[in-house]
Order: C-alpha cells, then sequence, then structure tokens
C-alpha cells in the first residue's frame, strides 16, 4: 500500500521525489517477508514479531516525513500496524503500536503544523487507534474464551462430568503408542442392567441421578493419574486402564461390579435404588492389537456377561 500511495501521492510528482519513497516500501515488504518466511519460533524469542508493527508504524512516519505530508490520507495509514497487532499480538502488542503510532504522529504533526492543530490531530488520531485497538482485542478475547468453552464442553459430558468419547480415544490411542503400553493396555465397559426399566418406573430425572451416581462410584474406585473414565453414551461408560495386565484389569472390573450393586442410589423419597452393571473387559495384547479391536472385543466380553445374567463381568475370549 505505501508503494501504491507512493505513485498517487501529489507531495512526491517526480521520480526522484518518489525513490526515498519506494525505499520505505521496499523495506517494509522486507519486513512483512521476514516475518511471514522466517522461523516463527525464534523470532518471537528475539521479539521481532512483538515489534514488527511498530517498526511498520516508522516506517511509515518516515515516508510521511520525506513527502511532508500529514493530512488524513497519509494518517490512517497508521491504522493499519494498530490492526494487526491487535488481531495478531493482542494486548502487549497493541499497546506498543498505538504507543509508536502516536509518538510519530506527534513528531509529523509537530514539524509541519501548528502547535494547536498538531495536538488536535494526534488527540484525535490516538483516541481513535487506542479505541480501535482495545475493540478488537475484546472481541478476539470474547471469542477465543468463546472456543474453549466450545473444546471444553465438546471433552466433557454434561450429565456426569467424565470426558467424552473422543477424549477417550485420544487417551486410549496414546497409551497404546506409550512406553505403558508394553504391560498392556486394558479397556472396561461398564452397562446399566435395566437402565430402561429405572427410566419407566421412577422417570427420567432418576435415570440422569443414577447415571451421575455411577460415574462417582466408579471415580471412587479408580485413582485419576492411571485411569480415564468416559461416558461412551446412554447409559454406558468405559475405563480405560493404562499399563495394566489382563488379570489385572479382570480383578478391578470385578471391583467396580462389586462397588455399584453395594452403594445404592438414595432417591429424593429417602428409599434406596439398587443399581446394578455388566461389564466386558478387554486387554492389549492379549484380546487385541489395535484400538478397533480392542473396542470389539471389550463389546463382545460385556455382551457375555449380560447374557449370562447381568451384575457381572467377563473378559474377553483370549
Amino acid at each position: 500500500m505505501l508503494l501504491l500511495y507512493s505513485f498517487i501521492d501529489p507531495a512526491t510528482p517526480t521520480l526522484i521525489q518518489r525513490g526515498p519513497s519506494w525505499a520505505v516500501a521496499a523495506a517494509a515488504a522486507a519486513l512483512a517477508a521476514w516475518c511471514w518466511c522466517g522461523d516463527a519460533d525464534r523470532l518471537d524469542r528475539a521479539g521481532v514479531i512483538t515489534a514488527a508493527p511498530a517498526l511498520g508504524t516508522v516506517l511509515i512516519c518516515a515516508q510521511a516525513w520525506h513527502t511532508g505530508d500529514v493530512s488524513a490520507s497519509v494518517q490512517v495509514f497508521l491504522a493499519l500496524p494498530v490492526i494487526a497487532a491487535a488481531t495478531q499480538l493482542r494486548a502487549g502488542g497493541a499497546a506498543l503500536a498505538v504507543a509508536t503510532a502516536v509518538a510519530g504522529d506527534l513528531v509529523l504533526t509537530t514539524r509541519f503544523l501548528p502547535l494547536s492543530a498538531a495536538l488536535t490531530d494526534v488527540v484525535f488520531v490516538g483516541t481513535t487507534l487506542a479505541v480501535v485497538s482495545l475493540v478488537l482485542v475484546r472481541l478476539l478475547d470474547v471469542q477465543e474464551a468463546d472456543k474453549a468453552e466450545l473444546a471444553r464442553l465438546a471433552a466433557v459430558d454434561t450429565l456426569t462430568g467424565l470426558v467424552t468419547r473422543r477424549v477417550l480415544d485420544d487417551a486410549l490411542a496414546a497409551s497404546l503408542s506409550s512406553a505403558a503400553s508394553a504391560a498392556g493396555t486394558a479397556l472396561v465397559l461398564v452397562d446399566v442392567d435395566n437402565f430402561k426399566t429405572i427410566n419407566d418406573s421412577h422417570g427420567h430425572p432418576v435415570g440422569d441421578d443414577a447415571l451421575r451416581h455411577l460415574a462417582r462410584v466408579l471415580a471412587s474406585c479408580v485413582r485419576d493419574h492411571d485411569a480415564v473414565i468416559s461416558r461412551m453414551g446412554g447409559d454406558e461408560l468405559a475405563v480405560l486402564l493404562p499399563g495394566c495386565s489382563a488379570q489385572v484389569a479382570a480383578a478391578r472390573a470385578g471391583d467396580l461390579v462389586q462397588a455399584v450393586r453395594d452403594r445404592p442410589l438414595v432417591l429424593p423419597d429417602g428409599t434406596s435404588l439398587v443399581i446394578t452393571v455388566s461389564v466386558g473387559v478387554a486387554q492389549v495384547p492379549r484380546h487385541a492389537m489395535g484400538l478397533r479391536e480392542l473396542y470389539a472385543a471389550a463389546d463382545a466380553a460385556l455382551y457375555r456377561a449380560k447374557r449370562g445374567g447381568r451384575d457381572q463381568h467377563a473378559s474377553a475370549m483370549a
């Protein structure tokens, strides 16, 4: 844009007068190319990325000093590095860009305009740039907060507070590829027995309470640092046990069945609702070799437990 303006700027009608303007435009292009093509991490550590909008402002002021043009059409260029800083660098970078722009505008206007007119311009331009940067930074902060909240909602089941299937899949994939996979990785699928009967007899709010209660019971039976508990959907939950042998996983599955049976849900009227679960267990490498096979093996074991009379656990067939 600086190069284009040098061709139409009435203050530089000849090629000789446009030479310095072209040099400034070339320097701005070189700065942009350096930031675009260079090693971003290295430039950021060196402070180049943060300083780039301020350097751009200095170049704009240098061109205006050369031409002696401090009209509104020139001063509006000062908004460009400020907008870039506000959208890319947020509050700190935007503040530096605004301060540099205001300082540069003060130097220019006091050089070429009467003092009163110069101060009026500086106040107007500075206020406008500050408001624009503040609004942009605020809008982008809100946008980032909304994205973070959406990511959190996508990762956590709102009813039980457990992680979702997507998070479980990621954790399972990581476990299968980590050092813990040498000891084995187990998957425990948990299904509430006769959940439809609970909903039909007591209502869906009690069904929701049952799922929350089950999530709490499972969480009390495992340690946060060595297990991931997820709600798969409906009345099915899952427990991932990294670094766990098939024998230990089967024992822990039995413990889960017993814990759920021993801790009935207390209803609002003070009565107790006994909840039981069917559990299927599979382990890599004993029952499967990959993620899809592990799910299939654990699911088949779960249905064996249900067909066997429910309120029990079953391990996958080796």
